[in-house]
């Protein structure tokens, strides 16, 4: 019997990505219904340094690859390693983030291991309701209550489609970066290590890495700011960004856009929030000249305080709004930057 929700763990220069620790918090809670043990997959070259971090966020058990053939990502070693891992472990589950490296290697462990795939999805849930149980039993699921129901955004995110792999473990997804909630870190956590080894070849190695370069240009991470001021269609211009960047100043705060910004040429696309770009949850999310499509929704309902400013008091973006405002963003932003510094200086003189 399959048995085990397994995360793959992205890391990069030997230090664990965000995406992996959101997933394994996520596991923390599927788990509760499963009854199971959440265990983390951890590959990487002279890594085991991170391993008591899986465990602090969550993890029951890591099974760690140490090898010279994965210090960088590769995608035979790494596909080689995982498949092993799945076929010793027999996990129910495995999750995977929907990054490069994810969305590289999980299609191939998948169709290596003969099992089924949903991609980019946004939300994982088991299946509780007598409904659901006969659903997953009339697809051929040997026990329904240990079925995954997987969400993703389908037809160009008009709607959201909830979908299962009822006749093959284990059940996969790669989940995008920034939907899932680590849990909180807990330093007295520990768990069992496990190390699992792997016969590498020369042959696996199918591309030849010369040298890595990183870019000094520092990449935005927008899934990782608790302030987000967004501009839309509705600003106008490339120059109205620069009183989002005004306001966002004020407030400490990244920018971020709607695609149509980015499609236009406004600004540059990693500060693209929704479907097609980041999915963000901060504590304050502005919205604005924001129509609130779904696609662009997708990527920000999960903020803590949604503020909207738009000029159409029937705009979609209000009906997930905490406090909508409706005006000219090129009056009220001016305004709103201005009050803010306003407020701020005054309580530093206090």
């Amino acid at each position: 019997m399959s048995k085990g929700i397994f995360v793959v763990i992205e890391q990069r220069s030997g230090k664990v990505q965000n995406v992996g620790l959101e997933l394994v918090g996520e596991s923390t809670r599927l788990k509760e219904d499963l009854k199971d043990e959440v265990v983390a997959v951890l590959l990487g070259h002279e890594i085991e340094g991170q391993v008591d971090k899986l465990f602090h966020y969550g993890a029951d058990k890591v099974i760690l690859v140490d090898s010279p053939y994965l210090k960088e990502y590769v995608t035979e070693p790494y596909t080689k390693a995982i498949t092993a891992i799945v076929n010793e472990y027999d996990p129910e589950i495995m999750l995977f983030g929907a990054s490069s490296i994810g969305r590289d290697v999980a299609p191939r462990v998948a169709s290596r291991v003969k099992t089924g795939l949903v991609a980019d999805t946004t939300g994982l849930r088991m299946a509780k309701t007598e409904e659901e149980f006969a659903k997953e039993a009339a697809m051929g699921c040997e026990d329904p209550t240990r079925a995954l129901l997987m969400t993703r955004p389908a037809f160009g995110g008009n709607i959201m489609a909830t979908l299962m792999c009822p006749r093959t473990k284990p059940q996969m997804a790669t989940v995008r970066p920034g939907v899932m909630k680590r849990i909180a870190k807990d330093t007295t956590r520990t768990g069992e290590l496990i190390k699992f080894n792997v016969d590498f070849t020369d042959a696996d190695m199918n591309v030849e890495i010369l040298e890595v370069v990183k870019a000094d240009k520092k990449a935005v991470d927008l899934t990782e700011a608790k302030l987000i001021v967004s501009g839309g269609r509705g600003i106008g211009g490339a120059q109205g960004f620069d009183l989002i960047r005004d306001v966002a100043d004020a407030l400490g705060a990244e920018v971020g856009s709607s695609r149509a910004c980015v499609d236009a040429g406004w600004i540059e696309k990693d500060r693209q929030v929704g479907q097609t770009g980041k999915t963000v949850r901060p504590d304050l999310y502005m919205a604005c000249g924001i129509s609130g499509a779904i696609q662009h929704v997708a990527g920000m309902e999960n903020s803590e305080l949604v503020i909207s400013i738009n000029k159409n008091d029937t705009a979609p973006i209000f009906e997930v709004s905490d406090l909508g405002i409706v005006g000219d963003v090129k009056v009220i932003l001016p305004k709103l930057a201005d009050a803010v510094r306003k407020y701020k200086a005054a309580k530093a003189n206090n």
